[in-house]
């Protein structure tokens, strides 16, 4: 887990660069998208699914992404973007176009909906994520300060 923590920091940092990040945010973006990740593994270790894991794995992201944000006094959307890279259901849109063009209707219909629940799941982790008060998070910097 720790070779894929490294791993995802890496292909987080190179998204973010690829994104046009400010240099000197890449490595928290990095971090952003390296925690999502593990928190994802480690709900899949646990048999949650992916549907659930991905939505347990986005809205640590975002609480991350917004505790970053305050502290860095930076948009939220340069660690959100970046750091939700590896949660993204490529794959699955891949096997959904696949089993499309292939004529396997009955794989393209599953795939399909698989990939549509984790997209959702992504979309609920984010809304959940920012449905907490944006006063909590102005306060961190104050309190780094020792206020």
């Amino acid at each position: 887990m720790i070779l894929q923590f490294i791993v995802c920091i890496f292909a987080t940092i190179s998204f973010a660069v690829l994104f046009t990040a400010p240099k000197s945010e890449l490595i928290f973006c990095g971090l952003c998208g390296a925690v999502g990740w593990i928190v994802y593994l480690s709900c899949l270790e646990l048999d949650t699914g992916a549907t659930i894991a991905n939505l347990l794995a986005t809205l640590a992201l975002t609480l991350l992404a917004r505790i970053i944000s305050a502290l860095h006094k930076m948009p939220v959307t340069i660690y959100l973007i970046s750091g939700i890279f590896p949660l993204v259901p490529g794959a699955g849109i891949y096997y959904t176009s696949y089993y499309f063009i292939m004529n396997e209707m009955a794989e393209c219909s599953k795939a399909g909906m698989d990939t549509v629940k984790v997209a959702g799941a992504i979309v609920l982790g984010i809304v959940f994520g920012f449905a907490l008060p944006q006063s909590w998070f102005n306060r961190l910097p104050h309190l780094r300060r020792g206020r």
